[in-house]
């Protein structure tokens, strides 16, 4: 009889189609519902039963820089005669150019300065942006006159005496003309902290045409994903980044683009591959890539989790012939299991006398 069993486990391994990993083998000769004992080899393979994490990740190629450039246009009159250098990093309040030997300084908002703000009482969003921006270097600008909301939508802050006040003392701290007006051209809107690109005009110039392009400060990697996929990611997911001297560094993503590139069935003629969108990740420390101003990265998404389960190898499967999958004890016993994730050569497993800490046999 022993020798017959011994023949049994000879046949019985295998590799099963549809598990990846390592395999697993098949016991062909078992009594459902009753313990199995089989005679193996005295020297076999064993693998702990443990408690762990499983990720199913994928690994995708990205690049390390600043993202997108964006062009600036200057507004109203006069000419160019000053430009920054690339790499020049736009500060809130500070001057980035000079048009008419005057300085153009910097704010943060999403609203450029359209008209002149010279007389009280007129609201808008340009507004919003001047207060919100001298309040942010400092400057008392009185009592609040917020946002109004008529319903339609909010009408911005209100330019107020103390605001034109608030106006006017920075422009005498920063070498201006201290007016408490404030002219079109007379000041740049950027969305947030900026670095110039590259450097559009020249000296001589009129003001009103491009005059550079610029991006994002903090250098971020930019993943093209398949557009299907994008169920699978979120901003705030967790990522690693490997970079190109080996070091692998944590990431978080930052945004998903909503625009599809590709895939144009309009176009077909043109397309190259499917349809993708732009994830933008972000290193976690800034340290990690401050050596690094453009580089091919890898980036590994997480995108399903399985916290604190118990796993063995794939190897310690073992597929019965009447369906379903067992592990073997060291003893030859065999123990039913349910099997969850498979990731990184690891598969979840769940069953009545699983328990953490156990041995059982593995193929590898």
């Amino acid at each position: 009889m022993a020798r017959h069993s011994r023949a049994v486990v000879a046949l019985g391994v295998v590799l099963v189609a549809g598990v990846t990993g390592t395999g697993a083998y098949v016991w062909r000769d078992v009594d459902s519902g009753h313990e199995n004992r089989a005679a193996g080899s005295d020297r076999v393979r064993t693998a702990t039963i443990t408690r762990t994490d499983l990720s199913d990740s994928r690994t995708l190629p990205g690049t390390l820089g600043f993202g997108a450039p964006h062009a600036l246009k200057g507004a109203g009159q006069g000419i160019v005669t000053r430009l920054p250098k690339p790499g020049t990093r736009a500060v809130r309040g500070k001057s980035l150019y000079r048009i008419d030997d005057r300085p153009v300084p910097v704010f943060f908002g999403d609203t450029p300065f359209f008209r002149p703000l010279a007389k009280t009482g007129v609201r808008g969003h340009d507004v919003s942006v001047l207060g919100n921006n001298l309040r942010a270097l400092g400057y008392d600008t009185g009592p609040a006159a917020g946002p109004r909301n008529t319903g339609d939508g909010d009408e911005g802050e209100e330019f107020t005496p103390a605001l034109a006040a608030a106006l006017k003392r920075w422009q005498h701290d920063t070498g201006q003309a201290a007016t408490g007006t404030l002219a079109p051209g007379r000041a740049v809107v950027l969305p947030g902290p900026a670095r110039v690109d590259s450097v559009q005009a020249q000296p001589g110039d009129t003001a009103d045409g491009t005059l550079l392009t610029y991006t994002s400060a903090a250098k971020t990697v930019t993943v093209a994903m398949e557009a299907t996929d994008m169920g699978t990611v979120k901003a705030g997911d967790s990522t690693a980044i490997t970079l190109p001297d080996g070091r692998t560094i944590p990431g978080t993503v930052k945004a998903l683009s909503r625009t599809v590139q590709g895939g144009s069935a309009e176009e077909p003629a043109q397309q190259t591959g499917p349809a993708t969108i732009d994830v933008t990740v972000a290193a976690n420390r800034a340290k990690d890539v401050q050596s690094l101003d453009a580089a091919a990265v890898q980036v590994r998404f997480d995108t399903t989790t399985r916290k604190g389960v118990l796993a063995v190898p794939v190897g310690a499967l073992v597929a019965l012939r009447e369906g379903g999958y067992a592990v073997q004890r060291p003893n030859g016993t065999l123990i039913a299991v349910t099997t969850g994730m498979f990731a990184g050569g690891l598969v979840e497993v769940s069953g009545k006398e699983v328990a953490v800490g156990s041995k059982v046999v593995t193929a590898s």
